[in-house]
């Protein structure tokens, strides 16, 4: 057993309150201790990733209780990726919050920021799943109080509809998971593997009812249509850096689909046969269509970047529906990329905003730092579309590669390459109309509320755009890590012997691992 695994988890659970008790009036304090702490996060996250590399699964029993009765945090090759994923965008994002002051235009951002970062590293890390129920009302609470920072009723309208949308799905998380103990007395994912496994063909109705309920939750969490209405107006309202950072959050749900899915549920199991390929496919392909859509029809570069979330959803879970060791690697390679580039959008659009005014997609005069924010939005616009040489291209193809076996690989070819080329021809008119055909407009007076990015704000999307350039040139050795994570949660049996082993005492445990 190890220590050093739920860290990530105390960290910001000690800094955020110590924020807010401490450093309540001095932004420059708040602003040192988040980033110290974040980066911090970072070094942490790149430590465990190394520890698990060769295989080895970390765990950590709070209280020394044995699972499956206490609560164990584990740490495999895929929550590692997940939790150091995450740090480095929370990094990135924080320097940007600070260079634009968006920090500094309502109160308590860095602890809500911090509070945000326990439970999405919480949820990657927990080994149960009443606990990712804890650490999913943790990062929903967080993120509302982010949503609605700096005020305004649009904000406060769409942080409500958030909300609401967010409680239905913690309702049926409630209702699964009751489920689910009743039918086999355990909430511990290892545990849970092993009894589920054992259910009889003629009992299985009560766990089919929960494998689609916990589906319908994690659903709502990735924005999976027709589940998706509560994304497009709250990222678009929320301050950028936080629709930045909730890149990651449609993340989590996409994260517990592969995790309970495959382990818990997996596709072979006689209780929820066609559970994956009936509904969860189909619906995977209409969440890409309707995304790239709404990329074409957006108004507002707000809109045109969240909908693009929604698209890029759809394609890591046109992947992750096809369940199998080279459709999961291909998803996980899409997921680091959608996630940088879902980030870098909302960042460019708060440049746009800074520049312009607004963020309407109709020709207006010039704005400030033209030619710097146009040109970081075309190479957005070529990561986010698919286009070559970024690693979107190459995750398409991985996904394409992928459901050559599918049954329905002529609608996944079909759609994948179709929303392809509505969303460059969406991205296209948006950047035309906002840097091309602002310069044919006559020049009057300056719009209200316009000025100059800060240069940190360029730094931090620079950042970003530089783990996009090395995702992409080190694409195989990503690649060949997220297909040896694929091989390894769909034979888990190291995952399982460790976690449920009989521990002795702290100081008799003699093992690292």
């Amino acid at each position: 057993m190890t220590h050093w695994i739920i860290m990530p988890i105390v960290l910001p659970a000690f800094l955020a309150p110590f924020i807010v008790l401490a450093a309540r009036y001095h932004i420059g304090i708040q602003r040192v201790f988040s980033l110290a702490g974040v980066a911090a996060l970072v070094v942490l996250s790149a430590s465990l990733v190394w520890q698990v590399s060769d295989g080895s699964v970390l765990y950590y029993r709070l209280s020394d209780w044995a699972a499956p009765f206490g609560i164990v945090l584990v740490g495999d090759r895929l929550s590692t990726m997940m939790v150091l994923l995450t740090s480095v965008l929370a990094l990135f994002v924080l320097l940007y919050a600070i260079g634009s002051g968006w920090d500094d235009r309502g109160r308590h951002f860095h602890a809500l920021f911090q509070f945000q970062l326990m439970g999405i590293l919480g949820a990657f890390l927990t080994g149960d799943l009443f606990n990712l129920f804890v650490f999913f009302e943790v990062l929903l609470i967080a993120s509302y109080g982010l949503m609605i920072h700096a005020g305004g009723n649009e904000r406060l309208r769409a942080g409500v509809q958030y909300v609401l949308f967010n409680l239905i799905g913690s309702t049926l998380f409630l209702f699964a998971l009751g489920s689910i103990y009743a039918e086999t007395g355990t909430l511990n994912m290892a545990d849970l593997s092993n009894r589920v496994a054992m259910i009889g063909a003629e009992e299985t109705v009560g766990i089919r009812i929960a494998a689609v309920l916990l589906l319908l939750v994690f659903a709502i969490k990735a924005a999976l249509v027709p589940l998706h209405f509560w994304l497009p107006s709250s990222y678009a309202e929320a301050p950028a850096p936080v629709a930045a950072l909730f890149a990651i959050m449609t993340k989590v749900g996409a994260y517990a689909i592969i995790r309970v899915y495959t382990m818990i549920f997996p596709p072979d199991l006689e209780a929820t046969m066609g559970l994956h390929e009936v509904w969860l496919l189909p619906a995977a392909l209409v969440s890409l269509a309707i995304g790239m859509i709404g990329v074409l029809a957006a108004r507002k570069l707000d809109r045109l970047v969240a909908f693009s979330i929604i698209g890029s959803m759809g394609m890591v879970m046109v992947a992750i529906s096809l369940f199998d060791p080279a459709s999961i690697a291909a998803a996980l390679y899409y997921i680091i990329h959608s996630t940088l580039a879902g980030a870098v959008l909302f960042l460019i659009a708060d440049l746009v905003r800074t520049g312009r005014g607004n963020l309407d997609l109709t020709p207006q005069q010039p704005m400030i730092g033209t030619h710097m924010t146009a040109g970081m939005f075309f190479a957005g616009a070529i990561a986010m579309a698919g286009l070559p040489p970024l690693s979107g291209f190459l995750g398409k193809l991985l996904v394409l590669n992928a459901s050559f076996e599918a049954d329905l690989m002529v609608w996944v070819w079909a759609i994948v390459l179709g929303s392809s080329l509505v969303s460059v021809v969406g991205f296209a008119r948006a950047g035309s109309v906002v840097f091309w055909k602002a310069h044919g407009t006559p020049v009057g007076e300056p719009v209200e509320g316009t000025g100059k990015p800060a240069a940190l704000s360029y730094v931090a999307i620079g950042g970003l755009f530089a783990l996009l350039v090395a995702h992409t040139v080190f694409a195989g050795k990503v690649h060949g890590y997220t297909t040896a994570i694929a091989t390894e949660l769909f034979d888990h049996k190291t995952y399982m012997s460790i976690v449920l082993e009989t521990p002795g005492k702290l100081s008799d445990y003699k093992g690292g691992h």
